[in-house]
């Protein structure tokens, strides 16, 4: 079977390295590495709102240690995201992804809000771009301005070597800036199919 990034990739999936098709691959997986989360402090309490709906991450660090777990159920990618603290706290950031058609994905952070990415290869390195943020009612996808939020997401990936890869996330508002950004290095290791 093939993936959702595959579906979305079509003919293009074939042009990424080894450690991105691992990373995407259809079935279950984990990747393990180290992140960094930053955002301005004035940014505080709006990440923290959004967090209690499921959204992001809303505490900074370096060289933070995250297990990232997906897995297909259904026509469902489900990411289970543990970053832990040097303090020993621990921060989960669950979402789950669904094919939006036309060589896009939305993530999903809860039953309602998600984030709708259109994927793409550029050389060897996997980069997304948000397409627009949305709302869920039933059968209808609402959309909603990008502005409104947090502004718009780029990701970019790049193979280190056969199984690790680099990735960055970053989120800049039109009249904010960067707002929030999140970047670190992983290795996949793979759990069947």
């Amino acid at each position: 079977m093939k993936s959702l990034m595959q579906q979305a990739l079509g003919a293009d999936w074939e042009k990424l390295p080894p450690a991105l098709q691992a990373h995407y691959r259809f079935g279950t997986n984990t990747d393990s590495g180290q992140m960094d989360i930053h955002y301005p402090g004035y940014l505080q309490p709006l990440l923290s709102a959004l967090r209690l709906l499921g959204a992001l991450v809303n505490r900074r660090g370096s060289r933070l240690d995250t297990v990232v777990e997906k897995e297909v159920v259904g026509e469902r990618q489900y990411w289970r995201r543990t970053v832990a603290y040097p303090d020993g706290r621990v921060i989960r950031f669950d979402s789950f992804w669904v094919s939006a058609g036309a060589g896009e994905v939305i993530e999903f952070v809860n039953p309602v809000f998600g984030l709708q990415m259109a994927p793409y290869v550029r050389g060897e390195r996997l980069h997304y771009r948000s397409v627009r943020y949305v709302a869920r009612l039933g059968p209808l996808l609402l959309p909603i301005p990008e502005w409104l939020v947090l502004g718009h997401a780029t990701i970019v990936e790049e193979a280190i070597d056969d199984s690790r890869f680099a990735m960055d996330f970053r989120l800049t508002h039109p009249l904010l800036g960067e707002v929030f950004r999140y970047a670190g290095e992983f290795e996949t290791a793979l759990r069947g199919s």
